[in-house]
């Protein structure tokens, strides 16, 4: 299916869901670093094009896969694709086909051709949309809806697969071309009105694209990363008043936020029978990094410069 490796390639990496949000930016990052990637989409011709990328068609995740073509003569796996958050509009079964009975095929597939597989989950795998204190991966995992069981389940047959793995658990990732709520979050900063989040200091991590495409890299090498399970978010959690604040910034404009009392707008949302947004808005989800540092993990850029760059793409 591909050329031999050259002498000085670090592997050849088959990316599921390469024309996805954070594919778009790994696969390019990938052949730029010198791997030979096999590109894997639905459509392969959304896939970014350039040297070291040979882009493949992905099939129906759910049905079952038989990834044994995709997965020959490959050393790594980077497994992206997948069914994403979506609030309450896929029926459990469609999640546990696509995001778990076809991660599990593929560490088996993995497994027995001993190919690394660094499986990118989500933080909802271990956790609601909010959550008191600060997550660690020590924590017993808690998903609270369709899409976190199916990632769960996905991730304990990465586990049981026999194979090398690394488990990803990113929490909002931020970056060009983002949508869902934070894509709705640049759009409201992008306006000219005053807004009244000054008040509204819960915080949450969240995590640059640069920054998860740097830590996948990271951890398709990283020997102190086989067999573990990260956190993965940018170093310092940020207050929803900062955020906004920081996303104004990149446009050159001052914060423009007014102090009004978070209880006035959360029981307002909840009134209107918007309880979940009144939650997301005004909660907090704060995880610990410590193990993705002390594995080794170095952070590419500060959270806070990286949030005012994405107002100037």
């Amino acid at each position: 299916m591909s050329a031999a490796l050259g002498a000085n390639a670090p592997g050849r990496v088959l990316v599921t869901g390469s024309a996805g949000f954070i594919g778009r930016a790994l696969v390019p990052a990938l052949a730029a670093a010198g791997w030979q990637v096999r590109a894997a989409a639905r459509d392969p011709s959304r896939v970014a094009a350039g040297p070291n990328v040979e882009a493949v068609a992905l099939p129906d995740l759910g049905a079952p896969v038989d990834w044994r073509p995709l997965v020959a003569d490959v050393t790594h796996i980077v497994h992206l694709a997948g069914i994403a958050h979506a609030m309450g509009a896929i029926p459990e079964d469609r999640y546990a086909a696509v995001n778990g009975r076809a991660t599990a095929a593929l560490a088996e597939a993995a497994a027995a051709v001993g190919a690394k597989l660094v499986f990118v989950s989500s933080v909802r795998a271990q956790s609601a949309a909010v959550a008191p204190g600060v997550l660690t991966e020590a924590d017993p995992p808690r998903p609270t809806d369709a899409y976190g069981r199916s990632k769960l389940a996905a991730e304990d047959a990465v586990r049981t697969a026999g194979g090398r793995f690394v488990i990803l658990r990113p929490v909002l990732v931020y970056g060009p071309g983002v949508a869902g709520n934070m894509g709705a979050l640049l759009k409201l900063a992008a306006t000219p009105w005053p807004l009244p989040f000054g008040a509204f200091a819960n915080r949450r991590s969240l995590l640059a694209l640069g920054t998860l495409v740097a830590a996948t890299l990271w951890a398709l090498e990283a020997q102190a990363a086989e067999g573990q399970t990260f956190l993965v978010a940018d170093r310092t959690p940020i207050a929803l008043c900062d955020l906004i604040a920081a996303l104004r910034r990149g446009l050159g404009r001052s914060p423009n936020l007014v102090a009004v009392p978070p209880s006035l707008l959360l029981g307002a949302l909840r009134l209107a029978g918007k309880g979940d947004a009144a939650d997301r808005l005004g909660g907090e989800l704060v995880v610990s990094t410590d193990r993705l540092a002390e594995a080794g993990f170095c952070w590419p850029a500060d959270g806070e410069r990286a949030l005012s760059a994405l107002m100037k793409t």
